[in-house]
């Protein structure tokens, strides 16, 4: 009998646990709580942390995030208002507003990010394709560095031009405030959406590598051909100063030999002023030494100044 007595204190101490764990549920400061009966919503949510009860076996709690979670989108293809195919890849922040209509409309956060995917992408397809892919790309007017050298299928070089109104900031914005009119209805805030990048699809991408290494080839032969021509010009300027340098180095040595033919001359003059006779002899033997060579055949009459001088050389010899 005390045996008997004792499994029944067993059984009905499992059982009281077993109904005490049915009864009793616990919410976190990070979760909310919506109550349901055979599957049937009951009561307002639990959003206040703490130990809670509930009827155990027909009642149950569902538990949904309070935190801010992430949805990070697939890269989505759209076409920009000037015919420029774009994979645009996004990422937001959302969190559960209302537990018991996000239970009603979406049931869990897997069929919640299915609708944001179909909410911010119906958002941003919006609003890319009614901007140019100058507004989607760049924040602000500010002028680039260097020119942008454009090819058709690409950037057209009007676009170039064009003043950006909005931005790609401001777009973001636009896209965040359209996709958040929607999300209510779900039980959810989007807190923020951010684009994480902006890429062209890979036919484009191609053309402008292409077009990439087309320009850095051109921009090379442009800085070889500057540099040809350089050295043209220094080597021009080289010449020319060569050219001076050698004119006046000439124009010095004339200067120079003038002078000293002068003084040579004057110092000439000077000297044979002094025996007109033997200069006029000096020159005609200097004449002779330039006319005369040992091949050449001299004729001489007897009453000529050489003839005696030589006859008066040989006398002066013979003695």
């Amino acid at each position: 009998m005390a045996r008997f007595i004792s499994g029944l204190l067993v059984l009905v101490i499992l059982v009281a646990l077993v109904l005490a764990g049915g009864v009793f549920y616990v919410v976190t400061e990070a979760h909310q709580v919506v109550i349901t009966q055979f599957g049937e919503p009951i009561g307002a949510p639990i959003t206040a942390a703490g130990l809670h009860l509930k009827r155990p076996f027909i009642q149950q709690a569902n538990y949904f995030d309070k935190r801010l979670i992430e949805w990070d989108g697939l890269p989505t293809q759209i076409p920009t208002k000037d015919k420029k195919f774009i994979l645009i890849d996004e990422v937001a922040r959302w969190r559960i507003t209302d537990p018991l209509l996000f239970m009603q409309t979406v049931g869990s956060e897997l069929g919640a990010m299915a609708r944001l995917n179909d909410i911010i992408g119906s958002a941003t397809r919006d609003v890319v394709t009614g901007h140019i892919l100058q507004e989607v790309v760049r924040s602000s007017n500010r002028l680039l560095d260097e020119p942008i050298e454009t090819g058709e299928d690409i950037i057209l070089p009007a676009e170039v031009g064009e003043r950006i109104e909005k931005g790609r900031d401001e777009l973001t914005r636009l896209i965040l405030a359209r996709a958040s009119e929607l999300v209510p209805s779900y039980g959810i805030e989007l807190v923020d959406m951010r684009v994480k990048r902006i890429n062209y699809i890979e036919e484009v991408r191609q053309k402008i590598y292409d077009r990439m290494i087309a320009e850095r080839k051109q921009a090379a032969e442009k800085s070889r051909s500057e540099g040809q021509g350089k050295r043209a010009e220094i080597e021009g300027q080289m010449e020319k100063e060569l050219k001076r340098i050698t004119s006046e180095a000439y124009r010095t040595a004339q200067e120079v030999k003038g002078q000293a033919d002068a003084e040579s001359t004057a110092v000439y003059a000077e000297a044979f002023n002094k025996d007109p006779e033997f200069y006029t002899f000096l020159k005609t033997l200097e004449t002779y030494r330039a006319t005369v060579d040992e091949h050449s055949t001299l004729i001489l009459t007897t009453d000529s100044d050489y003839f005696r001088y030589l006859k008066r050389l040989s006398g002066a010899a013979s003695k």
